[in-house]
């Protein structure tokens, strides 16, 4: 949804004209903004144990106004859940309630963050309904919220700790303004691995990330976050879009690389630029992707075959030269898509893709694990971009109001959050998952 309808539904004489005509009026959400506090006030923290000690001592660590029995009448930025105790459903209602009376006081912008364990993890029944009634708990307050404020968790592995620096980076990430259309979704946590930068404003300083597809759209808005987060950048795109990627890479102070990367030898042409311009490749990020919709009964192969190519095919491809080099440490970053979750009409050749990609992800962890790596997926919902720009109005329209807690779509940026997150070394426990960035809606493209 365009900035203009946003602002016209907030503020001023239009605000209370929108109020009164009933007209949709989403928030305007809390993004990233250099220099802003990390919470907009402060943060309760609920909840015994272990966790909620490591928990407070590390928000204190920021320089957070930590509470722990509620706030009283006073607004507060966010509510931290320390469930990673709770071992029956009556445990894990005392605590729900508990935060009940806390989301009164939530500022717009506001956050929630629940830590737990898995219920996959747990053998006794009660102990794994009181988990798993966590996940639907969290789900469903991301539904409830409103001012921009999201709801989402920790899921911290057996053996992991709330203190292990991929527990600590999550959970920066989701308080922040670099999650605001990250709603209703877990970061699981599966090993204590990771580092924390020396900076939380350039956790990627040092580092040298290439980004395919990346002249313009989601893919350039990735770029320009890397760089922003310290790394220096090579940017991929097509010949045909050189003129535009010369610009992006300008801007970021990197390089730019006209080349299909469906090319049998896409893989070793990106490694042997980053490592012969930059001295080391440390990110990739796999943005590149198309689209050729078409009802499968209508389907040709042309379209199949040359969605599957790029989308898929030609990230398998990479990722056996990378790790065939022996590079260390490489950490890669995927984008797949909602509709390689859910489905989408007229996409089965889209939706194949992005769910290979998730299967790729997978099943990929443990052989970048091995040389110290990690791997893992973005799956983007409703980004307003030039593509979505061409869906009718009223479609787009339809496709916002299925987003019933932000009432709009995410912008490039949001994804590109994400994928920075991901591609920190902050987030070396994280492998082989797929994060979503959708407002909690499953209407992609």
């Amino acid at each position: 949804m365009g900035d203009s309808y946003l602002k016209l539904v907030n503020t001023g004489l239009t605000q209370d004209l929108a109020k009164r005509l009933g007209l949709p009026r989403p928030a305007i959400l809390r993004r990233h903004d250099p220099g802003a506090p990390l919470v907009p006030g402060p943060v309760v923290l609920l909840g015994a144990g272990e966790a909620a000690h490591h928990l407070a001592e590390t928000m204190l660590g920021w320089g957070l106004d930590v509470r722990r029995h509620g706030a009283g009448s006073e607004r507060i930025g966010a509510i931290v859940l320390a469930l990673d105790s709770v071992q029956t459903p009556a445990e894990l209602s005392v605590a729900a309630l508990e935060a009940g009376q806390s989301l009164r006081h939530l500022l717009p912008g506001g956050r929630v963050v629940g830590v737990s364990r898995p219920a996959s993890e747990s053998v006794d029944p009660e102990q794994s309904a009181a988990r798993q009634g966590i996940d639907g708990m969290l789900r469903s307050l991301g539904r409830e919220l409103r001012g921009g404020a999201t709801a989402n968790g920790i899921v911290l592995a057996r053996g992991t700790g709330a203190d292990a620096p991929s527990a600590v980076a999550a959970l920066r990430f989701l308080l922040s303004g670099r999650s605001a259309y990250v709603d209703g979704q877990f970061v699981r946590v599966s090993t204590g691995d990771g580092a924390l930068p020396a900076s939380w404003d350039a956790p990627l300083a040092g580092k040298v990330a290439v980004v395919t597809g990346a002249a313009r759209g989601i893919g350039a808005s990735i770029a320009r976050t890397l760089r922003r987060d310290g790394a220096t950048v090579v940017v991929v795109d097509v010949p045909a879009a050189g003129e535009a990627l010369a610009r992006v890479a300008n801007e970021l102070g990197g390089t730019a690389l006209q080349l299909d990367i469906t090319r049998p030898d896409a893989g070793t042409v990106i490694l042997e630029h980053a490592t012969t311009r930059h001295g080391s490749l440390d990110i990739v990020v796999h943005n590149a992707g198309i689209t050729r919709d078409k009802l499968l009964a209508n389907m040709d192969a042309a379209r199949w075959d040359s969605v599957m190519a790029v989308n898929l095919e030609s990230q398998l491809r990479m990722n056996r030269i990378l790790l065939d080099a022996g590079l260390r440490g490489l950490r890669i970053v995927s984008l797949a898509s909602t509709s390689g979750i859910a489905g989408n009409r007229g996409q089965t050749n889209y939706a194949a893709s992005k769910a290979g990609v998730i299967g790729m992800v997978r099943a990929t962890a443990p052989l970048v694990a091995a040389a110290d790596g990690g791997i893992n997926a973005v799956a983007p919902g409703f980004i307003e971009t030039d593509m979505t720009a061409r869906i009718p109005a009223a479609t787009r329209a339809v496709a916002r109001m299925l987003m019933p807690s932000l009432m709009q779509g995410g912008l490039p940026v949001d994804v590109a959050e994400a994928v920075a997150f991901l591609a920190a070394d902050g987030a070396g426990g994280i492998n082989g998952e797929t994060l979503r960035v959708c407002g909690q809606s499953l209407v992609g493209a």
